[in-house]
């Protein structure tokens, strides 16, 4: 029997995905947890002990310590994982990106660099330290030309991506996305933050996997809302892209090169572009698939789940090409305000829309909800398919439209 070692984050949506698609392939799943393993009961085939995925050395030392025989295949869920996946692979000798460049991919300062280097679109952009005063930054701030896009280096998700039109809004921009960072990465004064130039355009996605530096595409998302701030929640995906063919095939192209000069060669690639009249500006080539439950979506053209795919392609296995047999669309329903989730109304009302397939509410009553750019997630997902992309678009919204949460304010604890 295949094994493949899970590195599976307690908060991650997919966890039950990647075990239903372990158990139909018949591969042993050795499950890995960022967090206390009694805590996530479903994971019956005996966890590891809890590693801090964002120490890597720390955490593969105590795997490697724990590791009884040698997996074929080290995988990790989400974002939160990768470095970590990459360091055991190599230290493993398994097949895989290496370290450096799973970490250069998700560092957002130096991907800007490696296309500034190569002549690739790109926006302005600059580091900027946190050591710099309130005097230097409101110099700063004077200077810049706006609008521009303050953001946390490695958070994902839109988490700490925040707009600013003016100098007042930059100072407070650089300041809350500073706290977020700080909340979120244990290395974030070293990390500072990035500001570029806002790029006007149109938003889509590419879900695909790399074969020997190749790309086999699995999916082209429109993004049909537009996200031009003052903050970047992503909401609405369909596919097939409205793009003509030429476009498209532009798209992987950009996508292949930059994978090929970021030295990524293997494995589940998630990238996000911007099309403007100028061309294809690469916002983020990720070496992971598409987030949450997104990926359900593709299971119609697949012909199996997208985490059964990916399961296989680390094994070494043959994957199916994408076959679009209609429509597809996801809505990742956005928080509206900060406070404590209590309910939802009106499922059933929902799920009445014609071309709707399933309302998921992933929030859990009692949970603190964080809107972005502050959190980094979401309050569930509607899927539809239909026979066009306008009309599963237009079947998420008139859903959405029905759901009535309910959400508490707040009340902050009182010390006496």
């Amino acid at each position: 029997m295949k094994s493949i070692l899970l590195l599976l984050p307690v908060s991650s949506y997919r966890n039950e995905d990647f075990l239903i698609a372990a158990d139909k392939l018949g591969v042993q799943v050795i499950a890995v947890a960022d967090n206390c393993p009694q805590l996530a009961p479903g994971w019956g085939m005996g966890a590891l002990s809890a590693v801090p995925f964002d120490q890597p050395l720390l955490a593969a030392q105590t795997i490697l310590e724990n590791l009884s025989g040698k997996p074929n295949a080290v995988l990790a869920v989400d974002d939160h994982g990768l470095e970590l996946a990459a360091l055991l692979r190599e230290q493993l000798k398994l097949a895989g990106n290496s370290p450096a460049v799973v970490g250069l991919t998700r560092d957002k300062l130096a991907f800007r660099h490696l296309l500034q280097e190569h002549g690739m679109l790109c926006p302005d952009f600059m580091s900027l330290a946190d050591e710099i005063d309130a005097h230097e930054l409101e110099e700063l701030a004077r200077k810049l030309s706006y609008p521009v896009v303050v953001k946390a280096r490695r958070l994902s998700a839109s988490r700490g991506v925040v707009r600013a039109n003016n100098a007042m809004e930059f100072i407070g921009a650089v300041r809350w996305v500073r706290a977020i960072q700080a909340r979120a990465d244990r290395e974030s004064q070293e990390l500072g933050l990035v500001v570029e130039s806002f790029i006007a355009g149109r938003e889509y996605a590419l879900e695909a996997l790399l074969n020997d530096g190749k790309l086999q595409v699995l999916a082209l998302f429109d993004k049909p809302d537009p996200l031009n701030g003052p903050y970047f929640e992503e909401t609405i995906y369909v596919t097939p892209s409205h793009l003509p063919q030429t476009a498209q095939t532009q798209i992987t192209e950009q996508v292949e090169r930059a994978c090929c000069l970021a030295g990524l060669s293997t494995g589940p690639v998630h990238a996000e572009m911007r099309i403007n009249d100028r061309g294809i500006w690469l916002l983020e080539v990720a070496a992971r698939s598409i987030g949450g439950l997104c990926g359900r979506m593709l299971k119609h053209a697949l012909g199996m789940s997208l985490e059964e795919v990916l399961l296989r392609h680390a094994l070494g296995e043959a994957v199916p090409d994408a076959t679009a047999r209609n429509a597809s669309a996801v809505m990742m329903i956005p928080i509206p305000k900060r406070g404590i989730y209590q309910g939802v109304a009106g499922l059933n009302a929902a799920l009445a829309v014609t071309h709707v397939q399933s309302v998921l509410i992933t929030a859990e009553p009692g949970a603190l909800l964080l809107p972005a750019p502050e959190g980094a997630s979401y309050l569930g997902f509607i899927f539809a398919q239909a026979d066009d992309p306008a009309s599963a678009e237009l079947a998420l919204r008139q859903a959405h439209r029905r759901l009535v949460f309910e959400i508490q304010t707040e009340v902050p604890l009182a010390l006496a």
